[in-house]
């Protein structure tokens, strides 16, 4: 019989087949937390009715949930659960929390994205009820693990308490240098991710460049896009060695997001040697250093120009601190056993 040293109960409403950076945090963080002598046991949507998300189908959302979930997380719970934590704010994560504080069980919960801008940029929604909605959900939580330093103050601004920070990871031994391919006209700008309003690809596509623009990922503003901007390079999502090896192609990544709390791929950008363009707000801020290993601007094709001159090494130098092994240690030390009494203060156990 194998013996685990722990046992880790995952809930998360994001979960494959979607493509994103909750999904793949979650998917590398099992990864290692099993290949350190740990069970992970993940609840995700792929156990549940689902129905598409209102504006934006390729997110599933879980349906009817209440009498399955219960079972299932009764029947993890029989079998010995160490620490639970609740990854996303969806259906899944309110059903359990919802049965993590009737049986008096703690529980940690993570906030990987800004959720409430990206409702604002649909329906107008007013930022203080939806943040409302969000702390109240993250408010039973004994921590809040969120992406940044930025992140964190946005939130502390907001009323959200115990919160620690987790930053994301890269895989150094995919994402590195490799030697550039002439497909394209150089030089080669390049974004990867969910191809959607709150992303500002847009802004991206219309910026001056004397090169090729590739978007790498697939959503729902693709088609229009594509459509509004023939010129540029659209591929669809890309996994593995293909996506790292389009990465390192690239003169220069662009990440024209003004919402996210991180961006992953800033990180296995640099990881490949390609510095990174971006506007200087919350999750650029975070991970880029303005003139060695990307430029921040308010002007995209500005930061574009400036970014291509950066020494490749000084990015790969610089996302080599970002392992996942790194990750989901710390990722460990933030969880709460249940064994032991709950810490609200903010501060992270190392344990």
């Amino acid at each position: 019989m194998t013996h685990y040293s722990m046992h880790i109960l995952i809930i998360t409403d994001a979960w494959t087949p979607q493509v994103n950076g909750v999904v793949r945090t979650i998917k590398n963080t099992q990864a290692q937390l099993e290949a350190m002598g740990h069970r992970v046991s993940v609840i995700g949507p792929d156990r549940f009715k689902t129905i598409p998300c209102p504006g934006y189908s390729e997110i599933r959302l879980s349906v009817g949930i209440t009498r399955r979930l219960r079972a299932l997380l009764d029947e993890h719970a029989r079998s010995g659960v160490d620490c639970v934590h609740i990854a996303t704010e969806g259906p899944l994560g309110w059903g359990a929390r919802s049965w993590c504080m009737k049986r008096h069980i703690a529980f940690t919960t993570s906030c990987h994205t800004r959720f409430p801008e990206y409702i604002r940029l649909r329906v107008p929604i007013p930022l203080a009820w939806t943040y409302a909605w969000l702390r109240r959900f993250h408010s039973k939580a004994t921590r809040t693990l969120v992406r940044s330093q930025s992140q964190k103050q946005d939130l502390e601004a907001y009323g959200f308490r115990h919160l620690v920070i987790w930053p994301g990871g890269v895989d150094i031994d995919l994402f590195k240098p490799r030697p550039k391919q002439a497909a394209f006209a150089r030089p080669v700008a390049i974004y990867v991710g969910r191809v959607a309003a709150e992303k500002s690809i847009e802004e991206f596509l219309a910026a001056p460049f004397h090169g090729t623009k590739m978007v790498v990922g697939d959503g729902p503003s693709r088609a229009a896009l594509e459509a509004k901007y023939p010129e540029a390079v659209f591929t669809g999502y890309q996994h593995g060695e293909r996506l790292a090896q389009s990465v390192a192609n690239a003169d220069v990544f662009v990440f024209p997001s003004k919402t996210d709390t991180l961006g992953l791929v800033m990180l296995e950008a640099m990881a490949a040697g390609v510095p990174v363009a971006a506007y200087p707000v919350p999750g650029p801020i975070d991970v880029v250093e303005d003139g060695k290993t990307g430029a921040l601007d308010q002007d995209l094709s500005k930061a574009m120009r400036r970014a291509i001159a950066l020494d490749p090494e000084d990015c790969r130098a610089y996302a080599q601190q970002f392992s996942w092994a790194a990750c989901s240690r710390h990722f460990l030390d933030c969880l709460q056993p249940l064994d032991l009494p709950a810490v609200t203060n903010g501060a992270t156990d190392h344990r």
